[in-house]
């Protein structure tokens, strides 16, 4: 257990020394590759509930994304973390407008404040068909390396729990955060899909 910590602390180190090294143009360029990727995905196409990752420095950018399901009339959902805990809750986001008002945590993340009682949590009604998922690494077959706290993890397990069953789950990932294999635990969930940009 102690080994696997190690090597995926080691991990975390030398991708996220990668993608430091990207240019936010070539951030942007990228970001933009992958949502076009998605639009045509058959899975977003027909979701009507997503949840989707307010983006941090390096991640892809999900502004795009965004602006894309409030276009199409989809009910966007988006991560409220509990930084005490591993706990987190998917609230519904009412509009770009709303999203502009959000505070921002000490991580440097939009999220809904944590006395906001006034929004829809994905799981409390309809469940959710889609997860956009974040995270610092990926491998091809759906292993993921997240920074270390298990909230996606948690989440997906009580995901599954919910009548609806567990949503499908898509990674937003720059080549630079691809490895050839991630290092896993029995808690750690694979993902569905790693929607990267592919070398023609």
């Amino acid at each position: 257990m102690a080994a696997l910590r190690a090597a995926k602390q080691a991990l975390r180190k030398e991708i996220k020394r990668r993608v430091a090294a990207l240019s936010d143009e070539e951030k942007l360029r990228q970001s933009s590759v992958l949502s076009k990727q998605l639009f045509r995905h058959p899975k977003y196409v027909s979701c009507k509930r997503i949840a989707v990752f307010l983006s941090m420095h390096d991640e892809v950018r999900t502004e795009e994304i965004i602006r894309d399901v409030f276009k199409c009339g989809k009910s966007c959902f988006i991560p409220r973390y509990e930084s005490s805990s591993n706990h987190m809750d998917m609230l519904q986001l009412r509009s770009l407008q709303d999203m502009e008002t959000l505070p921002l945590t000490a991580w440097n993340i939009q999220q809904p404040a944590a006395e906001d009682s006034s929004r829809e949590e994905a799981l409390s009604a309809g469940g959710l068909d889609l997860i956009l998922m974040p995270g610092l690494g990926f491998d091809i077959l759906g292993k993921r390396l997240g920074r270390g706290k298990g909230f996606y993890d948690t989440y997906l397990e009580r995901c599954m729990k919910h009548p609806k069953g567990k949503p499908y789950t898509i990674a937003l990932a720059f080549k630079e955060q691809l490895l050839p294999e991630i290092p896993v635990d029995d808690n750690d969930v694979l993902i569905d899909e790693v929607l990267y940009e592919k070398d023609e």
